[in-house]
């Protein structure tokens, strides 16, 4: 990685239960300079997260077994994981989709479908406030 890319060097977890999501999220954050862990679902992502311990977390709101609010109010409880930033990726804008992810300690809310820029401007936005760019 060429040291002049913008998130050269921070960590992301991206969960999300779509293949697809997952591998276009990858491709997007790894061009920007990004390392990039990826979970299949609330379980998976708990654990990568605590393993990992990445600078921000996108977490989608529609998985099976363990939702994205789920997974952010469990991380958001740990220990190891609650100071870490979280972005919610959902297609649901509601407002009370958006006031129940503020419940759970979302930091922000990304509508999916998600381009390039708007990924890396959520990261880009969360490193600038943590001061890590």
């Amino acid at each position: 990685m060429s040291d002049d890319l913008p998130l050269t060097g921070l960590k992301v977890v991206l969960i999300d239960d779509s293949n697809t999501i997952r591998r276009s999220g990858e491709i997007f954050l790894t061009q920007a300079g990004c390392q990039v862990v990826l979970a299949e679902d609330g379980f998976d992502g708990l654990s990568k997260v605590v393993e990992h311990q990445p600078d921000l977390i996108f977490v989608d709101v529609m998985m099976p077994r363990l939702d994205g609010y789920q997974t952010c109010a469990l991380l958001k409880n740990h220990p190891q994981a609650r100071s870490i930033p979280l972005v919610m990726l959902t297609s649901k804008d509601t407002l009370f989709d958006r006031a129940h992810a503020s419940l759970v300690g979302c930091s922000e809310y990304l509508l999916k479908p998600f381009n390039k820029k708007s990924l890396t401007d959520a990261v880009f936005a969360h490193a600038r406030r943590s001061g890590t760019a």
